[in-house]
This record gives C-alpha cells, structure tokens and sequence, in this order.
C-alpha cells in the first residue's frame, strides 16, 4: 500500500492502528499486529493494576519488531481515577504512542512529550480538533458516523475533510473500514491512515469469548444499533435478542438525572463504571443478559481468523 505520513509517524509497513478495544485488546493481538506491519493499541483499562499495566508495556517491547509499534488508550476524564498513574508507568517505559479518549488531553501531551511519546487524540468535530492542534498533539484520530462503541455523528469523509481544511495535524479516520477498498478510500478523502477496531474481534487471539468472535461473523451492518443502556453515552452494539428485549434509550429517571448539572458527572461516572462491568461480563461468559459492542464494519468479518490474516485481508 502507498505509503503516508502514518507510516512515516509510527515506522510500520501498513498506515493502519488497531485500535484499543476494551477487553479484546491484547498483547497477543498487539505482538501478532506489530508482526505483520501495523500498530496495535491496548486500552490502559484492560489492566486492573499499574503492576499487570507495566508488564504489558515490557512485553511488548521485548516483541518489537522493525516495521511494527504499539500504543496503549487513556481515557482522560474523571470516570478514570486511575488515570494520572496510568500516564506515569507510560512516560516512565516511553510507549511509542499514546491515544487520548473523552477529555481533555492537555496533560498528557505535555508529559508524554517531555518522555518522547507521540500522542493521537480522538476527536469528532473541528472544534475539539483545532484545541488539540493548540495543544500541540501529534495527529487527530477522526471518530466519525461509522466508528463501533462511542462514535461521532459526521460522516468519514466530511470529518475527514473538515479537519485537514481547519487543522496542520495528521488525521487518522476510525470508523466504517471493514477491507482495503475501505481503507484506499479514508486516504483518497486525505486520511493519513487508518484506525480499525470491529474486524480484529473476530481474531484467534482477541481477548473475548468466541461466542462474541462468532457473533462478529454471524451478524452484519444492518444488525448494529445504537443504545445508551451501557454507560450513558450513545454506542454501538450488535442487536442481540436481549438488547431488543431491554431497549435502547435511557430510562426516565437516568434521563432526568443527566439533566441536573449538580448531579450530571457523578451519574456519568457511576454509570461508566457500570456499563464497563456489564460489558466485562458479556465479552468472557455468555449469559442471557449478552451485550457485545461492535461497529458496522463487522460486514466484512466471515470468519474467525489470526490477526495476520486480517491484516492480509486489509492490506492486499
């Protein structure tokens, strides 16, 4: 595939991140990934201690190879009490890149930047984007329409566009890339590469239950709907019978009490930590009660197959 500034940014063979993934993500996912060429990114969350944190990052540096890197996700906002430590153990084993989520990035780009770690921001609109570009971040990780879990709302190529136009950063489009069609098309709207997260569920060495994996085959686009039952903001999920059984919309009291401004960020909270529960328990044992996050992309997912073999599939 041609090469782009992603490339270049990262040193890998293919402009592809695989994106961090609660629970699924792994360091077999991400060793398999870097192998093959790309990037692969672990959400710091995935660790219940700095300890288990610290020995992902050693392992994957000791499995480095030339052409691949790797990169862990920081949620920034208050849900994460966990986070200014997180940040400290990533300085502190210099990353090659960290990927900010739901917040303020400020901080981390500051620290990450006095250790040499390059710093991705996820963002959906030009606003947020242009005071990432004031915070001097490395790229933008364009969340659009077509993203699984917490997406945007603007199309991959009108974000795509709107952020070169208004913005000198990189942009990396995440959403809507299931085969290299998809990907050949993010960089011709001026994407520097792309991050895929759904395709890679499916994969042998993905962290999840394999009824999870297999629901990624036996479901498509059209079997994704959004809810805000998981953790008060809107995400994608496949459309499993108990999701039709519970709906999709805030009860009416979540409703009203995400309305108090008091009240608002103390529910947000304890509703995150909830919703990451429930969705713990539904990727590792399959219960009545199954919710699986997922995007549209999974279309182009038939089978449950190696990492590398994905990579194949989106890069040839």
């Amino acid at each position: 595939m041609e090469k782009t500034n992603l490339t270049t940014l990262l040193g890998i063979k293919h402009p592809i991140i695989m994106a961090p993934m609660f629970l699924v993500s792994n360091t077999k996912m991400v060793i398999e990934g870097m192998k093959s060429g790309v990037a692969g990114c672990i959400p710091a969350l995935n660790y219940r201690t700095l300890e288990e944190l610290r020995a992902s990052v050693k392992e994957l540096k000791a499995a480095k190879v030339e052409g691949g890197s790797f990169g862990y996700n920081l949620i920034v906002n208050k849900s994460n009490i966990k986070y200014k430590e997180q940040l400290r153990v990533l300085c502190e084993e210099k990353v090659d890149f960290i990927i900010t989520s739901l917040g303020s990035p400020e901080e981390t780009i500051r620290e990450a930047h006095k250790a040499g770690v390059k710093v991705f921001c996820d963002v959906t609109d030009l606003a947020f984007a242009k005071k990432v570009e004031s915070l001097k971040g490395d790229a933008l990780i364009a969340v659009n329409n077509q993203a699984g879990g917490h997406r945007g709302e603007i199309d991959p190529k009108t974000l795509i566009e709107q952020l070169n136009e208004g913005t000198s950063l990189p942009v990396i489009s995440a959403g809507g890339v299931g085969c290299k069609a998809d990907i050949d098309s993010m960089i011709s709207y001026g994407a520097v590469g792309v991050s895929v997260g759904s395709p890679f569920i499916a994969s042998i060495e993905g962290g999840v239950s394999d009824e999870y994996k297999q629901a990624c085959v036996d479901y498509g686009e059209k079997d994704i709907v959004m809810t805000e039952r998981i953790s008060g903001t809107p995400c994608t999920v496949i459309n499993t019978p108990y999701v039709q059984k519970v709906g999709t919309k805030q009860s009416w009291l979540e409703s009203i009490l995400n309305k108090n401004k008091t009240l608002k960020k103390w529910v947000k909270m304890v509703r995150f930590y909830i919703g990451m529960k429930a969705t713990e328990k539904a990727a590792t044992q399959v219960t009545y009660k199954t919710v699986w996050v997922a995007g549209p992309s999974i279309e182009h997912t038939k089978a449950i197959l190696p990492v590398k073999d994905i990579v194949t599939h989106l890069t040839v």
